[in-house]
């Protein structure tokens, strides 16, 4: 079946799509960094409970790495920055201006009641030296958070302007320092894990200021900053109008992520038993080193949706809010950025079930990381793979409503995802263990996908899935499956294993096998998929 190309494709629907392959190509070496510094961290601290701690410390800054990082501040600043650049320039430099430095004074004024909080909690009560740890670690991570969404929002301003390659190289100033401070404590100091762990989120505000210094740079020439706010009053109240809404509608995977990371973090916060009025204590379920487990199963599974997932729907996301008043541009570009979405999200669901086990020995077995820590997090990470096409469809659909101005809608949908998420985190951990938590977040991940899809069709009065999208989808499954069989049945040959080396061989060859099929029947089945991903033009 072949799928050519319109004559009359939008622009932006075209552009987009460069876009998306300048920041997917730097997001992938950004996450092969990430990869280099978790594969560091098993290898040093094991799956156990400092790295636990560390997790859980880091898991609130993130979050808003996260949130604002992937989208949400950006959701609610890049369409109103972007049409006030087409219209005044001059007020949308007063408007980015005025809105920094108010995201600045109220972060840093959240972060101190946040360390006052947490230094109450750590004197008040008696947590216990393993208790105190993540709450310590956490005081120190914390100025990480009002700096990085200030570096979202000037990233959000970059990718307006058409740049898109440093907000997509910046994070791998984060992952740098990190291993740097990693390799400070556990190689040049040879501290033990305790005081390593401390370089570590020392390392964490550090890179902070060093991607604002990069983003702020790289906005030379395009932005003049000013502080003189005439005439803001308006645009900041709408941005401020939206920024709430947007914050659930695109945090809900991060929202339930956190609450995953605070329920595998229990055992180190409080202990091993869970203690309900007028009940004996039980025990918990999960073990010290569950968030760990968590964070490396969690690394894997947003591999490919950071590289092309949140890569389509950054780059799809200013097209959209340009051609708000186009409807036929506006539904071209969107569906264009399902159908990527979908393109790439099934192979990497199905790629990442079919290769797991070899995946987690190959990036976190060796040092202290052993046998039985690969088998849990394989297992954990076959609960998040399930649905990475759903994730990363979900982040799509969720820009389009947002770029109509409808913040509410997704809000909705996310309340009650995060709803869902938290009843089957807490059903599934008994009989699943920690992989119950990967498998609550995937279901309650395909549901959300679901409903959004479903209210699209509902706003834009047309389907996002026309007939030559379902067409799509569905060669797209089927290549894909063949893709799955055929790495399966590669497996099944007697291939090296036990060191790392062979298991690093035995990847490349899955992997190789894998995506060589794909890319081959995409060709021969003619994927205009694929020539949008590997072209520079789009255009017939």
């Amino acid at each position: 079946m072949t799928d050519e190309a319109p004559n009359n494709q939008p622009e932006d629907a075209e552009q987009f799509v460069g876009h998306a392959r300048t920041f997917a190509g730097l997001t992938l070496l950004s996450r092969f960094s990430g990869l280099a510094r978790d594969a560091m961290w098993s290898r040093v601290f094991s799956a156990g409970d400092t790295l636990s701690a560390f997790v859980v410390a880091f898991a609130i800054p993130n979050l808003f790495r996260r949130l604002f990082g992937e989208g949400a501040l950006s959701a609610a600043f890049v369409p109103e920055y972007a049409q006030l650049h087409q219209q005044d320039p001059r007020l949308a430099a007063r408007y980015a201006s005025a809105i920094v430095a108010l995201l600045a004074l109220t972060l840093g004024v959240v972060m101190l009641l946040g360390e006052a909080f947490l230094a109450l909690l750590l004197f008040a009560t008696p947590l216990g030296e393993s208790g105190e740890l993540p709450i310590k670690l956490t005081m120190v991570t914390l100025p990480y958070m009002p700096l990085v969404c200030i570096v979202a929002l000037l990233a959000g301003m970059l990718q307006t302007h058409g740049k898109f390659a440093i907000p997509a190289a910046a994070p791998i100033a984060l992952n740098l320092v990190l291993i740097g401070a990693t390799s400070i404590g556990a190689f040049l100091l040879a501290s033990d894990l305790t005081t390593t762990a401390f370089l570590l989120a020392l390392g964490v505000p550090i890179a902070g200021m060093v991607q604002i210094m990069l983003t702020a740079l790289a906005l030379r020439g395009e932005h003049n900053w000013t502080g003189a706010f005439i005439g803001v009053t308006e645009p900041i109240r709408r941005t401020l109008y939206k920024l709430g809404p947007a914050l659930i509608g695109l945090g809900a995977l991060q929202i339930s992520g956190l609450l995953d990371q605070l329920i595998a973090g229990y055992p180190v916060i409080v202990g091993d038993t869970l203690a309900l009025p007028g009940l004996d204590p039980v025990a918990f379920p999960l073990d010290e080193g569950a968030a760990s487990t968590l964070f490396f199963a969690q690394r894997l599974y947003q591999f490919p949706l950071g590289v092309f997932g949140i890569a389509i729907a950054t780059a799809v996301f200013p097209a959209l809010a340009r051609a708000v008043d186009k409807p036929d541009a506006f539904l071209a570009t969107i569906r264009r950025g399902v159908r990527l979405s979908l393109f790439i999200g099934i192979p990497a669901t199905l790629g990442l079930i079919a290769v797991r086990n070899e995946l987690v020995a190959v990036v976190y077995q060796g040092g202290a990381f052993t046998e039985d820590q690969t088998a849990i997090v394989a297992s954990t990470l076959l609960g998040y793979a399930v649905a990475v096409w759903a994730y990363t469809m979900s982040h799509t659909l969720t820009r389009g409503f947002f770029a109509l101005g409808d913040t509410k809608t997704p809000m909705r949908i996310a309340l009650i995802a995060v709803a869902v998420n938290l009843i089957l985190n807490l059903t599934l951990i008994w009989p699943l263990g920690v992989a119950g938590l990967a498998w609550a977040t995937a279901i309650t991940a395909i549901g959300q996908c679901t409903a959004l899809t479903i209210c699209s069709h509902r706003k834009l009065h047309e389907p996002i899935f026309d007939r030559d999208a379902r067409a799509s989808a569905l060669v797209t499954i089927a290549i894909a499956g063949a893709m799955f069989a055929a790495v399966l049945g590669v497996q099944a040959l007697p291939l090296p294993a036990g060191s790392w080396m062979n298991n690093a061989i035995t990847l490349a060859v899955l992997v190789s096998v894998g995506a060589g099929i794909f890319m081959v029947l995409a060709r021969i089945t003619k994927r205009i998929e694929l020539r949008w991903l590997l072209e520079r033009s789009t255009s017939r």
